[in-house]
């Protein structure tokens, strides 16, 4: 089993550094997230001008929350259509062995 390489990496969401362990090859990819939340977050704050930043955090959390349950919906549609499938196929695989 390889051994997954880690290091210490600082982001910083909404104004405020987080200090985070990662693994090395993930790097990009949380560097990526965090500047897409930021830019979510400053497009709320343009947006509602009068809310303070926790609002404009708590939104884009929201919007991310949404978007992860309707993807999670789709895969188990998506889940279930393959699982009819595949049964419908068995089904007539079953009937040609008769």
């Amino acid at each position: 089993m390889e051994a997954v390489e880690t290091k210490q990496i600082t982001v910083t969401i909404a104004g405020r550094p987080y200090p985070l362990k990662i693994s090395a090859r993930d790097e990009s990819a949380i560097r990526k997230l965090v500047k897409e939340v930021n830019e979510k977050i400053n497009r709320f704050q343009l947006n509602y001008a009068k809310r303070d930043k926790q609002d404009s955090l708590a939104m884009a959390i929201l919007t991310y929350a949404v978007d992860l349950q309707v993807a999670k919906q789709k895969n188990t549609t998506q889940d279930q259509d393959l699982s009819d499938k595949l049964s419908q196929l068995d089904e007539l695989l079953s009937n040609l062995m008769k």
